[in-house]
């Protein structure tokens, strides 16, 4: 129940805090010394009026705590722990069912060293969080960077350590995890390492399927706006315009043929319209920011917060509209030209018009086509959903007899928005995900999003059956008699519901694979079923695959990577591929999103320009580009212990029959060498 509320609250207040950047102190950060071999890193804050600080090892009791995160220190040792100075105040929160400390006004966060070398190079961070009474800010850093002479080293101090601390270290050592002689086990060489990281020939990476996977997945993109375009023309904006404008082509002109040659001319207005949203969007980012978009920690939470404000738009709690002179000055231009740009004024005058229901629908297709990496997948979208929204528009001027059959404006129109709103719900938790797993929040583990999940399509049910009421229903909150085919789409959103809760208890709801979080952030797993990779480092499963004349299986992953994920549920969850990836191969996944911080920057260069690799996703993304010029996921690769291919690369693609094919040539070629 706490973890619940924790993450309940920090969904809320992150779509508060995102909408706006917020830094809730000012902090200043220098090194003192004293002359001796021990000094400390010093971070002064100011609190802003009305805002807190939270302290120091809360134990994930509450928001962000204060945290230190050494980037690189030469010279320098950290002693201890990050400690807290000022007037800490503790208190109880019922939110988070848990004390919290924290400041007001004034905090110093200090972090103790000991210099080690005559010079000395510090960077690192200081990240922390605050709050005031309405609203959490994102995670804030406080950077510093200082280099120079130590007033003195560590030395002499050692040599007079007391033998009782000697022995308790020594204690210690004998009692390190196995981790540490694991490492050991599995040492790196460092001619072995350049070895393994030696560029891939481009002739060896022919045969890939990742272009028949992007051509599916551009089509998936059209069909999905198409989707989109069709459940908008079912909304209160939309749909009573149709009518009108048919009968306004019509009875424009007594020729039957111009009449319909306008509406078609309309038609495509709209398809160059909302076609020339999706070119814009491609034209501004560009393949590579898109790709790299999808990724971004601070564009998800953007995003989550941007599908909550659409779909609490949806429920009627607020609209979103444009000004409506602008459709008013549109449409007085449209009644005040002819011909060809008189019609496209019109079309023009719709898009403004319907905008407070196509706006939420239109954000989502964006959204989903900005992160799926494929540059062109705006435009397609956008396309696909243009077609939708104008084919009704030709079609009923085509034959308007069929306008007496269409059903007249009512009240299922409503319907129809309120369900999209949930679905706009259920999307935006997908990306706050994305975010949750790249920083290690755990906030919204597997279990958590389906939990979410299942009261979302649970009330969508209730309200597609009649038992849940909206205030824009107009029923005076009393329940209503639904139609039959509103009480067939809410047994099936609540048996959606009952599917996922076996999920609780680690079933791999294969249906929501691609939405959920990974199997291993269930804190409770009860299907032993699932592939969890040997390691997460590249060297260290190239050393130990080298020990043990195994080939290797790189999986190029990302936290936010939704194929990833149904390639997981669908295909590693088969007995066969499961059984050649945990016994044939040792298996290595590198997550291209990870921001934990290298223990040490690493300065590389690639096509001709050097950059400076600071997180661990940096490091896996650029052995992915480097040693096999790709840089989508998922991405599979085969190595024999030299760091050499096996067998073409694999992209995505479900089919466990041709997943098998491709681990068995891995092993042929590799038994071959």
């Amino acid at each position: 129940m706490k973890k619940m509320l924790l993450l309940l609250t920090a969904l809320t207040l992150t779509c508060l805090a995102s909408a706006q950047m917020v830094s809730p102190a000012n902090f200043k950060a220098q090194l003192k010394t004293n002359g001796t071999a021990e000094g400390e890193i010093v971070f002064d804050g100011k609190i802003l009026p009305g805002w807190h600080v939270y302290s120091t090892n809360m134990n994930g009791a509450g928001p962000i705590e204060a945290s230190f995160a050494p980037v690189k220190l030469d010279g320098v040792e950290t002693v201890g722990g990050l400690k807290a100075r000022g007037n800490e105040i503790k208190k109880f929160d019922p939110v988070f069912q848990a004390e919290t400390r924290y400041f007001e006004n004034s905090v110093q966060f200090v972090q103790k060293v000991r210099f080690t070398k005559p010079q000395y190079a510090i960077d690192c961070v200081l990240e922390y969080g605050g709050c005031n009474d309405t609203e959490c800010s994102a995670p804030q850093e406080v950077a510093f960077k200082q280099n120079g002479k130590s007033p003195a080293v560590a030395g002499a101090e050692a040599e007079k350590e007391d033998p009782k601390d000697a022995a308790q270290d020594t204690e210690q050592a004998e009692e390190a995890p196995a981790e540490a002689a694991d490492s050991a086990a599995v040492a790196v060489d460092a001619a072995e390492r350049n070895l393994w990281w030696q560029p891939v020939k481009a002739a060896q990476l022919s045969g890939t399927d990742a272009d028949d996977a992007g051509k599916k997945s551009l089509w998936y993109i059209f069909l999905t706006g198409f989707l989109g375009g069709l459940l908008a023309l079912f909304t209160p904006c939309v749909w009573p315009i149709i009518p009108m404008t048919v009968s306004f082509f019509l009875k424009r002109t007594k020729e039957r043929g111009k009449a319909i040659g306008d509406a078609i001319t309309y038609g495509i207005s709209i398809i160059v319209i909302y076609l020339g949203l999706g070119l814009l969007v491609t034209a501004l980012f560009g393949p590579d920011t898109l790709n790299a978009m999808s990724t971004n920690v601070w564009f998800n939470l953007f995003l989550f917060a941007l599908l909550v404000i659409f779909a609490l738009s949806f429920f009627g709690w607020f609209e979103i509209r444009l000004p409506s002179s602008w459709g008013n000055k549109m449409d007085q231009k449209a009644s005040n030209t002819t011909g060809l740009l008189s019609i496209f004024l019109m079309a023009f005058t719709l898009a403004l018009v319907s905008f407070s229901c196509t706006a939420p629908i239109v954000g989502l297709l964006l959204v989903q086509s900005v992160t799926s990496g494929e540059w062109l997948s705006p435009a397609i979208g956008m396309l696909g959903f243009a077609v939708a929204l104008a084919l009704p528009f030709t079609l009923f001027a085509l034959f308007p007899s069929w306008l007496k059959q269409a059903p007249k404006s009512g009240a299922w129109m409503n319907i129809i928005k309120v369900s999209l709103g949930f679905i706009e719900l259920a999307f935006a938790l997908k990306f706050f995900s994305v975010a949750d797993l790249a920083y290690g929040w755990r906030l919204l583990d597997r279990e958590v999003f389906l939990s979410l999940w299942i009261v979302i399509f649970g009330l969508l049910g209730l309200y597609l059956i009649g038992k849940l009421v909206f205030p824009s229903d107009g029923t005076d909150g009393k329940s209503r008699v639904m139609p039959v085919p509103c009480i067939m789409f809410g047994m099936l959103s609540l048996a959606f519901a009952v599917y996922m809760i076996p999920g609780l208890w680690g079933a791999p709801c294969k249906a929501v694979s691609a939405f959920a979080p990974p199997m291993w952030t269930q804190d409770f797993n009860l299907d032993k079923q699932e592939v969890h990779a040997a390691y997460n480092d590249y060297d260290q499963g190239m050393a130990a695959a080298r020990q043990s004349g195994k080939p290797v299986f790189v999986d190029f992953s990302g936290f936010g990577c939704v194929n990833c994920r149904k390639m997981e549920a669908a295909v590693w969850t088969n007995k066969e591929v499961a059984r050649m990836l945990q016994d044939d191969y040792v298996l290595i996944t590198l997550f291209v999103d990870d921001k934990n911080l290298l223990p040490e920057p690493e300065e590389v260069e690639f096509n001709g320009e050097k950059r400076t690799l600071r997180t661990v996703g940096q490091k896996w993304s650029y052995l992915q580009a480097h040693k096999f010029g790709a840089n989508t996921q998922p991405f599979y690769v085969l190595l024999d212990n030299d760091g050499h291919l096996l067998a073409p690369p694999y992209s995505y693609n479900e089919n466990a029959d041709k997943y098998i094919a491709f681990l068995k040539s891995g092993l042929k070629a590799y038994s071959g060498k």
